[in-house]
């Protein structure tokens, strides 16, 4: 199996971008992927997987990429004839397109893949196009299905399933998995709110970053609530933004100029797993994704350096921390309470700003994640830099079957 390395990684900034298409967008991370690589140009590239959940919302389904792309092959930007391979995976899609182009690799049908995720999800002029958007990620077919199970669940976490018009129906089910933490680990508030502080002031530190201000414990208490324990500084925002990433193998690696060499960073693992209606009280998919790839990394979770999490709300984060064997289960809250977490501490986690700050434009997402990381491995994160970063991890996940995520990727990058 051939050893496969990232020499490049780009995201756009994220944020409200109404005037910026997505064919736009592609070509803002496509161009800026090509130049962090090193590459005079990308047409040496065999392969491209393509993430993206809501452009059927304007009419475009089926040839997502294709059509993204169109406008750099008449430019003779982008290779012509290549296979372009449409991704869609909820708030994973990213990361499925970064597995893809793996594959394509390791396989040995590639030598060069590129995955690339871009997603709008403001909508100004009609927001329900962002509510039919997120819908998507639950069962449509049998909404009795989760409609029984959150029910169940709200009976045994002591806070009922209780989801309205103005605000998403996953943030009403983070709602309920953190209010079910609370009552059996004693997880607080005020820790689910440190976490999203630590997020907000990494974020600040983020050019790219959708919110880029710090924010106080305290601060976080007294926004907004959106579903209580959840208040509005907790959860992910709307916005808009690409990301892509060039994968290679070991052997053309070896043949390109010694800077990109230099830069070049290893791809140990990358796992994908699946979710169910499980028990309240079993682990989520994203411990199995993480058992997968710490076996195929052949590392321990006590040699990740630092992490980009799914922080789809700061409850997230703290519940990940657990599943990835970062703290024990059930300890996470207090992880990020003593600071283990920050930029500083023995793992920091979304150095990036995570979602709640960096944002979270959908198919980006995933892709968004490894740019963080990547920039760390090279020691490129600037003011949010973690000292002797070697090898560090992302979890991204997406959709939702009751407690779990419809699908979940953990990828394990390690400077060479």
């Amino acid at each position: 199996m051939s050893d496969v390395y990232v020499i490049g990684a780009y995201s756009t900034a994220f944020g409200k971008r109404p005037n910026d298409s997505v064919k736009a967008l592609t070509s803002e991370a496509y161009l800026g992927v090509v130049q962090d690589g090193g590459l005079a140009d990308g047409l040496d590239i065999d392969s491209a997987w393509f993430g993206n959940c809501g452009m059927w919302l304007d009419g475009q389904g089926s040839i997502r990429g294709q059509v993204c792309l169109s406008p750099l092959v008449s430019d003779g930007l982008f290779p012509e004839r290549i296979p372009v391979t449409n991704v869609e995976g909820g708030c994973a899609s990213g990361s499925l397109a970064f597995n893809g182009a793996w594959k394509d690799i390791v396989s040995g049908t590639a030598d060069m893949s590129i995955a690339i995720g871009v997603e709008k999800t403001y909508y100004p002029d009609a927001p329900e196009k962002t509510k039919r958007l997120m819908e998507g990620g639950i069962d449509q077919y049998d909404p009795s299905e989760w409609r029984e199970y959150y029910s169940a669940a709200g009976a045994v976490s002591g806070k009922s399933f209780l989801p309205r018009e103005d605000r998403s129906i996953f943030m009403d089910t983070y709602a309920m998995q953190a209010a079910h933490h609370m009552q059996r680990y004693g997880t607080t508030q005020r820790q689910i709110a440190a976490a999203s502080a630590k997020s907000h002031c990494n974020g600040a530190l983020n050019s790219k970053a959708q919110y880029q201000f710090e924010m106080s414990i305290e601060a976080v208490l007294q926004d907004r609530e959106i579903s209580h324990p959840l208040t509005r500084a907790m959860c992910a925002p709307i916005g808009d933004g690409a990301a892509a990433v060039i994968l290679v193998s070991g052997r053309l690696l070896r043949t390109l100029p010694a800077p990109i060499q230099e830069r070049a960073i290893r791809v140990l693992a990358t796992s994908l797993s699946g979710g169910k209606y499980r028990d309240l009280n079993e682990p989520g998919l994203s411990r199995i994704a993480a058992q997968k790839a710490y076996k195929q990394a052949d590392v321990s979770p006590n040699e990740i350096d630092l992490a980009e999490v799914h922080d789809a709300t700061s409850f997230c984060e703290i519940y990940q921390l657990e599943m990835l064997g970062l703290c024990d289960e059930g300890a996470g809250g207090r992880f990020i309470e003593e600071g283990m977490a920050h930029i500083a501490g023995k793992t920091p986690i979304n150095t990036s700003g995570g979602l709640v700050s960096k944002g979270h434009p959908v198919g980006a997402t995933g892709l968004s994640m490894l740019t963080e990381l990547t920039e760390q491995l090279r020691g490129e994160a600037h003011r949010r830099q973690v000292a002797g970063a070697h090898t560090a991890l992302a979890e991204n996940g997406g959709g939702a079957m009751g407690f779990d995520e419809a699908a979940c990727s953990v990828i394990i990058l390690q400077r060479k």
